[in-house]
């Protein structure tokens, strides 16, 4: 065993039988490199990543290999999902030396933490124009021993330019309806209109753009929007990229038609395709986006559930295929003999023409990835369900891939919004439990005294990272949904705790935000970064609960916050839309509000019910509902009399009823008692 033992990160505890010595990210790291005058080798991964795995088995688990790396470097393992500041700055780094990135990242650097030379993988032997990992180590060593001038002159160039790099995005002004149209119109240039999506291979779900595409219908009735979104959802749900048999989906396409995925399930994803299905089906009544939904929220609970409450990182992409050999993918896909061995011939031939199953197969060694293809005719739907049970059932006792225990705080909050959400949409009080008891154990095991959070926790242990902007922004999202749909008002409080940190820890000059908070650990660069990837940034994420956390309570400080925040929106959204769609999102809610939705009226009274219920229905960007029982009078911006929401002080019954309390940009309609009146009022567009 190395250094990695006893740590909380699977993928470090995956390294810790390595034959290379390995370090966590540490001073006493880089104090034994100086110490040794060697360099330091980075390597930065996560337990899902598949090439991870393999550059693991070719060169970590090699004795020789090993021996010489040990004997040259002080080699360091960091798990990106627990270190996501320390992944970007690097990251940064390599896609500006090499013009790309990926992981596993390799980066070497001198004691002070100053990177000089880059790579991802690197096979065992050379290869497709590849170096060999050993050749790289041996340049490497012999670079720092005979030409040490030259790459700390490498080293201190490369830290300069990341220096210069600090954006003054804040201060902008907020972005309008100018901003807000040429989004969308190089959204459409970008649209791939055969298949859905956005650009080519690979393709990733377009979680945040499809939000904003749905918001800004929405507020305008813009058919375009409307239309690109559901097309995307139904391609990405009739695609192998969703799990057919057992709901949830894969990281993303390797292929532009989203047939093949790279199987990896994560968190993240599942969170937020949940809920754009299930606002989807908000929009539009989609029998798909419903049955999308529940499914990849039951998954979630299901595959991802941990015992203490929250949700796990990831299932592997990896599994054994049942010969011993770790295989991608090996879980998921089918011959058509393995069909016939479980169904039988005739329902074989049924799954086969029904989930795109071939003799050349769609994947490897004539296998196929489940998909589900617009077919002709009715399909018997008994007949199809009986055969996606019996070929769950055989799945399930294939060797399953592994599953990253690790609970991110982060990606719990979009979880907790996304089951909220979804549980009260579809009436699935047990979803909303689930959401509750990950919000539970965040605040029992990620928050501090200090309201400061912590990134990461496994079996009930918090880890010894702090938490980073997106934690902040995303789980305070997850409590305001959570808030709205349960009324209980301590959501919307500790909310506002995470964001009162916010506003001390993580905004710049400008209103500009960090990714660090101001008392981080120091890095070669202070990570910042308002652009979407395969989850909201933590820029635009921090901004939209500092938005809706301000409707709710009418904090001027929040509000303007979110605008300072948003001046980022103003300037790239025209330029980059595809990767800043939460931004754009966050951007719609402004442009239609503030919009708030207050329900009064006795707790489990039907009427209090559907009104709660179709104000969580509205489709208008960012409005934000409160619900509970009529108390006190209204007292300027906060409670009175014990209420637990703001926006419900003050606000009584209506003749004796239960009652719902609309108000837009400042402005307020009358009360009403009446459901079809509410929608009216919730639909309003500019």
């Amino acid at each position: 065993m190395n250094r990695l033992a006893g740590v909380t990160s699977p993928y470090l505890l995956q390294h810790a039988d390595n034959p290379v010595d390995w370090w966590p990210w540490t001073p006493e790291a880089f104090e034994e490199a100086r110490r040794r005058d060697v360099p330091v080798l980075l390597s930065v991964g996560y337990s899902a990543c598949h090439w991870c795995h393999v550059m693991a088995h070719e060169s970590f688990e090699d004795e020789a290999t090993a021996a010489y790396l040990n004997e040259h470097f002080v080699p360091v393992k960091v798990d990106r999902e627990e270190r996501p500041d320390v992944d970007a700055v690097y990251m940064e780094a390599v896609q500006a030396a090499t013009g790309q990135g990926g992981w596993p990242m390799t980066v070497f650097l001198n004691a002070e933490g100053e990177p000089f030379y880059f790579g991802t993988y690197f096979p065992p032997a050379p290869r497709h124009g590849m170096p060999s990992f050993r050749q790289v180590l041996e340049g490497v060593s012999s670079a720092w021993t005979d030409r040490r001038e030259e790459v700390g002159e490498v080293a201190g160039r490369i830290v300069g330019e990341l220096a210069g790099r600090s954006l003054a995005l804040g201060g902008e002004g907020t972005p309008g309806e100018a901003e807000s149209a040429q989004a969308l119109l190089g959204l459409t240039r970008d649209y791939d209109e055969k298949y859905g999506g956005f650009g080519g291979a690979p393709k990733f779900p377009a979680s945040m753009v499809v939000e904003f595409l749905l918001r800004h219908h929405a507020r305008t009735g813009a058919e375009g929007a409307l239309q690109m979104a559901s097309d995307t959802c139904e391609a990405m749900a009739r695609g192998g990229i969703y799990d057919q048999l057992g709901g949830g989906f894969a990281r993303y396409s390797v292929d532009r038609q989203w047939v093949v995925p790279h199987f990896e399930k994560m968190l993240y994803d599942n969170a937020l395709l949940c809920r754009t299905y299930a606002h989807l089906w908000r929009a539009t009544g989609s029998d798909l986006a419903r049955r999308v939904a529940l499914e990849t929220a039951d998954f979630m609970v299901r595959e991802l559930r941990t015992a203490e409450g929250g949700f796990a990182s990831a299932l592997d992409a990896d599994s054994d295929d049942g010969a011993g050999k770790h295989v991608e993918g090996a879980y998921y896909v089918w011959t058509p003999a393995q069909l016939t061995d479980v169904l039988g011939p005739v329902d074989a031939e049924f799954a086969a023409r029904y989930y795109g199953v071939t003799e050349e197969g769609t994947f490897e060694e004539g296998a196929s990835v489940l998909q589900l293809p617009q077919g002709e005719g009715v399909v018997d739907a008994v007949r199809a369900e009986s055969v996606r049970e019996r070929l769950l059932a055989a799945r399930d006792t294939r060797p399953r891939p592994e599953r990253d225990d690790k609970v991110v705080a982060a990606w719990n909050g979009l979880a907790i919004a996304a089951l909220a959400e979804t549980g009260a949409y579809f009436e699935r009080p047990d979803l909303v439990e689930r959401a509750t008891e990950a919000a539970d154990l965040l605040v029992r095991v990620h928050l501090d005294e200090r309201t400061r959070l912590t990134r990461t926790s496994k079996d009930g242990r918090a880890g010894a990272n702090a938490g980073v902007l997106e934690d902040y922004g995303d789980v305070a999202e997850g409590f305001l949904a959570l808030a709205s749909v349960t009324g209980e008002g301590v959501w919307l409080d500790f909310a506002g705790f995470l964001l009162d940190t916010v506003l001390d820890q993580f905004v710049g000059e400008g209103g500009s935000l960090y990714d660090t908070a101001h008392d981080a650990e120091p890095l070669i660069r202070r990570p910042q970064d308002p652009t979407d990837n395969a989850t909201p940034s933590g820029w635009t994420s921090a901004a939209g609960a500092l938005l809706s956390y301000a409707a709710h309570t009418g904090s001027e400080a929040h509000r303007t916050a979110a605008e300072g925040a948003l001046g980022v929106v103003k300037a790239l959204g025209p330029r980059a839309p595809r990767f800043i769609g939460w931004g754009l999102a966050v951007a719609e809610a402004l442009l239609d509000g503030p919009r708030e939705v207050a329900v009064v009226g006795p707790g489990g009274d039907a009427a209090t019910a559907e009104l709660h219920r179709t104000a969580l229905l509205g489709t208008a960007p960012g409005a934000v509902v409160a619900v509970g029982e009529p108390v006190g009078e209204p007292v300027g911006q906060e409670a009175s009399d014990g209420a637990e929401f703001p926006l419900l002080a003050g606000r009584p019954l209506v003749g004796g009823q239960a009652a719902a309390y609309v108000c837009r940009g400042f402005v307020c309609s009358a009360p009403t008692n009446e459901v079809d009146v509410l929608k009216r009022q919730l639909a309003v567009r500019v």
